[in-house]
């Protein structure tokens, strides 16, 4: 059965059999994990003895140095957009292992330069000071290295929490591919000086095929797929539609989109070839299904860049990379699903409320807002459920601005049988605390709330 609505259509999708997919993030940190006792291996054989403090500190900087030098590659790794971990596993949850993999880093960076400077003025009986300016300036691809590390440091200190909320997005964005250039520069010194590489063409082979192989994503899935993404598909601005305040969607035109791959409830990374906005690829996620010659995002306006969208011209040119994102039909286990949303966040919701296979009475979506002129895309939700028979309620703030009741009694009373569900939560961070707390707590198990978040 289908319907159509302001160009687009719904489709009632009958419930298949259920197979949640599995996540691929087990067997990634095994290997991970795997990879760190390898190096533990290649320090342990290519280490005859230690002998005294000065040995076991210049020991301890050279262990340090090898995991550094690993968790550089694998932070490499991490950056190169990988779909098989972007969509196996999701996207917040490789952020975040991108995130602890750089905190390794700069750790572990500084643990190795503390130890094995202190060592050598031990054994050499100079000064700290005169140590380090020895070993910097005199030893092999030193220079490289040092530039290196203070590249690391400083890309770790600006992805700080506290000091990333505090930097614009686009300059975040563009220091933080100087990691490239310092993981580059810091290659050499791990081969030229590093004691487990010398003589050693089995350990040299090894490195060079780990950071060859990170390299190799980066450059396939970060620029090659990209490029050819774009010049199969040609996307362009076809329209601009207001929405709700501060809330506009923007329709794409493209060529074939049916081989993109995209799905409900994933997004795509963005660059306007307009003005400013084509320095700022943003995600955002696909607000309905993805037609054959139409993508569609809604945005609301946050700042600079998502305010300008509302001003796009149609036939603006759109650069694209994606998809991404594990929020798709592919986590459900079960018959039923309750999805929540809050604010912008009813985008890649309304996707799935649209797309998901479900029975009559199977499917429920709760949308929180601050006012009911603040629901957008709400009568796009309520045909939807006429068509499919399911249930969509509001959320908003009372008259005398009380917010709404979502607590476990407040969702035990909509749906009695909750903790027969899956769920499906996409909003600001208070409101998806709140909302998994309050599924906890009515008896939804934690593996069947599904979510991706992005606040690091």
């Amino acid at each position: 059965m289908t319907t159509t609505y302001d160009g687009r259509a719904v489709r009632r999708h009958a419930a298949p059999p259920l197979r949640a997919r599995r996540s691929p993030a087990p067997l990634i940190l095994a290997l991970v994990h795997l990879g760190a006792a390898g190096v533990l291996a290649l320090w342990w054989t290519g280490t005859s003895s230690v002998v005294g403090t000065d040995g076991w500190l210049v020991g301890a900087g050279r262990i340090a140095g090898l995991l550094t030098g690993y968790t550089c590659a694998v932070l490499v790794a991490l950056m190169a957009r990988v779909p098989a971990l972007e969509r196996g596993v999701g996207s917040d949850r490789v952020a975040r292992w991108h995130a602890m993999a750089g905190r390794w880093t700069v750790s572990l960076l500084a643990v190795h330069a503390g130890c094995v400077l202190l060592g050598y003025a031990m054994q050499d009986h100079s000064s700290l000071v005169h140590e380090t300016l020895n070993v910097v300036l005199h030893y092999p691809d030193m220079l490289k290295g040092t530039l290196g590390a203070v590249i690391l440091v400083a890309v770790g200190l600006l992805s700080a929490r506290a000091v990333r909320r505090r930097v614009a997005y686009e300059t975040w964005y563009y220091l933080h591919l100087l990691t490239y250039v310092a993981v580059f520069l810091a290659f050499f010194h791990q081969l030229s000086l590093g004691a487990q590489f010398a003589g050693n063409a089995v350990a040299q082979a090894a490195w060079y095929l780990l950071y060859g192989g990170a390299a190799g994503l980066v450059l396939w899935y970060r620029v090659l797929a990209p490029v050819r993404l774009n010049a199969r598909h040609r996307l362009r601005v076809e329209s601009v539609v207001r929405e709700a305040p501060d809330v506009h969607s923007v329709l794409i035109r493209g060529e074939r989109l049916a081989e993109l791959g995209a799905e409900p409830g994933q997004f795509l990374r963005w660059r306007f070839l307009s003005g400013a906005l084509r320095w700022t690829a943003t995600p955002y996620s696909l607000s309905a299904a993805p037609r054959h010659d139409r993508l569609r995002i809604t945005v609301k306006a946050a700042g600079g860049h998502s305010a300008a969208l509302a001003g796009l011209r149609p036939g603006t040119r759109v650069w694209a990379e994606g998809p991404y994102g594990a929020l798709t039909a592919g986590r459900r286990s079960r018959r039923k699903v309750l999805l929540v949303a809050g604010g912008v966040g009813i985008t890649p919701l309304r996707a799935l409320f649209e797309t998901l296979p479900a029975g009559p009475g199977d499917l429920t979506l709760l949308y929180r807002a601050r006012t009911p002129e603040d629901l957008a895309l709400w009568g796009e939700l309520q045909e939807i459920a006429s068509v499919r028979g399911a249930r969509v309620y509001s959320a908003v703030n009372g008259p005398d601005g009380r917010r709404a009741d979502i607590s476990a009694a407040a969702l035990r009373t909509v749906l009695p049988d909750i903790a027969e569900h899956d769920a499906y939560l996409c909003g600001p961070p208070g409101l998806m605390e709140q909302a998994h707390a309050a599924l906890r707590e009515a008896g939804v198990p934690g593996r069947r709330i599904h979510h991706e978040s992005f606040e690091l």
